[in-house]
């Protein structure tokens, strides 16, 4: 069940090269499926709108999974330092923005995104994914009085260390957990 968590945390988190690829280069459903006479009728922000929609469904899937995800929890105390991480993660997506914005053909967004993904998955550090926000998630940077540093996506408002009393977070990977809510 990990695997593929992780492997679709990691397409949710780099699909947005894809959506701004398909924007960027007006393709639309119907120019996808040209056999569908109906989707010629609709407008090009109709296709666009069902494109953001695949993410966001998607983002959502994996919230529900990660209930089957296994858990640690984090009691009161065992928290050293806390750092909102929302912002920090803004220049990495505006980044994806410009490539899909300079790729010009089917062939080279295949072969970046393919690279990226892997990239991604592999690096197993974080699993930001700027979709999550709209969720109602916060992300934070945790650092634990044992000195390990945690990555935590939570819908909670976290301030200051002392306040963290997590009794149940799921683990995506040994340095990144989610916590419901």
């Amino acid at each position: 069940m990990n695997l593929i968590f992780r492997l679709l945390l990691t397409f949710n988190a780099t699909s947005l090269l894809l959506l701004i690829y398909l924007v960027q280069k007006g393709i639309t459903l119907s120019k996808l499926f040209p056999a569908c006479t109906l989707l010629v009728t609709w407008p090009n922000f109709v296709s666009y709108l069902i494109y953001l929609a695949i993410p966001i469904l998607l983002t959502g899937v994996s919230i529900l999974l990660s209930r089957w995800l296994g858990s640690d929890a984090f009691k009161k105390g065992e928290v050293d330092s806390i750092e909102h991480a929302n912002n920090s993660f803004l220049p990495s997506y505006l980044g994806y923005f410009f490539v899909a914005l300079s790729i010009s053909n089917w062939e080279t967004l295949f072969f970046v995104y393919g690279v990226l993904f892997i990239f991604t998955f592999l690096s197993q550090a974080l699993y930001f994914n700027p979709l999550f926000l709209l969720f109602g998630f916060e992300f934070y940077n945790i650092k634990t009085k044992n000195g390990t540093a945690i990555f935590l996506i939570s819908r909670n408002k976290y301030k200051k260390p002392n306040e963290i009393d997590i009794e149940k977070a799921h683990r995506i990977n040994n340095y990144t957990f989610i916590e419901r809510g």
